[in-house]
This record gives C-alpha cells, sequence and structure tokens, in this order.
C-alpha cells in the first residue's frame, strides 16, 4: 500500500472510528488542510471542532474503508459508515491532494445513504475491490474522460457502447438496473418525469489500473449536485459503475469555500 493511502485510511479510521481526531489530523495532514465537505471549517481546528461533537453524538462507528486508488499526488477512497449500530449507514466517496511528503492537504467528499434495496440486486458498496491491469491506467483513464465529454456533458447517447460493455455492465446506484437497457430506461423515465440530469462540468478525474473515479457537477431539476463516479473497466469499456450524490447547500450554509 501506498503511503498516501495509508495516510489517507488512517486519519479515517484513526480520527474518526477510534474517537482520535487531534491526534490523527496532526499526524497524517500537511501544513495546510483545506476542507470542501462543506459542514467542516478547514485546518485542524475545524476537523478537531467537527468529529469532537460527532464522536460524542455517535459513540458506535463502524468503518471499513472499501476501495482505495492512487493517481500521482491524489487518493480516492470508498468508505462505508455505520453508525450507533445500525442507527444510520453511509457510503462516502473522497478525494484527498497530498503534499511531497505524502500528508494530505485537501479534501473533497459526497456522502450518500446507503440504501438497503436496489433494482439490480446490487448494493453501493458490492463488487470487485482489487485494483488490477496498471498497464491500462491512462487508457482507461481516456475513455472515461471521452465518456464524460461526449456522452455526459454533451448529452450524446447514441454512441454509448463505445465506452460502457454491451454484455456486461454492473450497476450499484441503487435506482437503476442492471446493463446499457437499464440505464436508457433510467435516463428516459427522469426525462420523462421532467427530471432529466445534465452533467455540467468535470472537476477531477483520476485512475489506477482498472478503476477510474471522477469528480464533477451536476443539474437535477433546480439542484445542483456534487457526483463522485467510480467506474471499473475491462479490455477497454467500462463493466461496472458506483455512484454518490449529494445536493449542493446554498453557500450561507458552508463552513468553508464548498464542494469543489
Amino acid at each position: 500500500m501506498s503511503q498516501k493511502l495509508a495516510n489517507a485510511k488512517a486519519l479515517y479510521m484513526e480520527g474518526i472510528r477510534d474517537g482520535k481526531p487531534y491526534e490523527a489530523v496532526t499526524k497524517y495532514t500537511g501544513a495546510r488542510y483545506t476542507q470542501h465537505s462543506t459542514g467542516v471549517a478547514d485546518g485542524v481546528d475545524g476537523f478537531v471542532s467537527f468529529f469532537t461533537d460527532f464522536i460524542q453524538r455517535n459513540p458506535v462507528r463502524d468503518i471499513q474503508i472499501v476501495r482505495g486508488l492512487v493517481d500521482g499526488q491524489y487518493v480516492f477512497v470508498q468508505a462505508f459508515q455505520n453508525i450507533n449500530n445500525g442507527e444510520a449507514k453511509w457510503v462516502t466517496m473522497d478525494l484527498f491532494d497530498t503534499d511531497q511528503d505524502d500528508k494530505i492537504i485537501e479534501h473533497w467528499d459526497v456522502i450518500a445513504p446507503f440504501q438497503s434495496e436496489s433494482v439490480s440486486g446490487h448494493s453501493q458498496i458490492d463488487g470487485p475491490t482489487e485494483v488490477a491491469d496498471l498497464h491500462a491506467t491512462q487508457d482507461n483513464k481516456a475513455v472515461v474522460r471521452s465518456f464524460v465529454d461526449e456522452v455526459l456533458i454533451k448529452d450524446e447517447w447514441d454512441d454509448l457502447s463505445l465506452y460502457i460493455s454491451s454484455t456486461t455492465f454492473t450497476q450499484h446506484n441503487p435506482d437503476i438496473p442492471d446493463g446499457l437497457e437499464g440505464l436508457k430506461a433510467y435516463r428516459a423515465q427522469l426525462a420523462a418525469e421532467g427530471k432529466a440530469v445534465q452533467y455540467q462540468s468535470l472537476f477531477k478525474l483520476i485512475g489506477q489500473g482498472n478503476f477510474v473515479a471522477t469528480y464533477g457537477k451536476t443539474i437535477h431539476g433546480k439542484d445542483s449536485l456534487a457526483v463522485f463516479d467510480l467506474y471499473r473497466l475491462e479490455n477497454g469499456l467500462i463493466v461496472e459503475h458506483w455512484d454518490n450524490k449529494e445536493v449542493i447547500l446554498p453557500a450561507s450554509q458552508w463552513g468553508n469555500s464548498g464542494k469543489f
């Protein structure tokens, strides 16, 4: 495991799960810690203040890091949180920037409630976890970037099979069935209900081997959403998808500079 990924996991596990926010944030962050989780203020003091209260309110914290990727200075993790023996369950996707010493200097996240049922029968966190095909990292990143640019942002869906496998496409969004036809049907349903989603901009894209993660902004009706998508690829095509979405609150409710 790279030191960058180890530091990101340790900030989660020691700082939040083990209830040691000050010890963890001072050990694993660098000269600055810029925060984009909108309820948390920047810096050591912001992290400690938020999570001291969180830990007091939630004495039982079962946290699992499900997946992790490293791409240059960036680290992506997907986490599952079971709070107070099932009182609340969350899936979190996080992106960390690191400095030359592998310490964390910036953090973005999107948090979504864990849903016990899905139309595909897959959960929001199950599926393969091991990074493979490291030789294909750059090619896989290029496929996902083209998919976002050409299909999602330009809203051109006719060439979907150029990017997503027509034979195997496992879906972990709880509202979308497996397969290309399931994705198309879900999109058509949203449009018919006047809830069409427009992918507005791509903020970050990182990848390692067979996994590529993106962080962007979408418009869903009157709401702007921050969205993480995680893709798994085989033989140059997307074969699996996980995502997290979170409504971007008004700036007056931010505790820092915002989601991006």
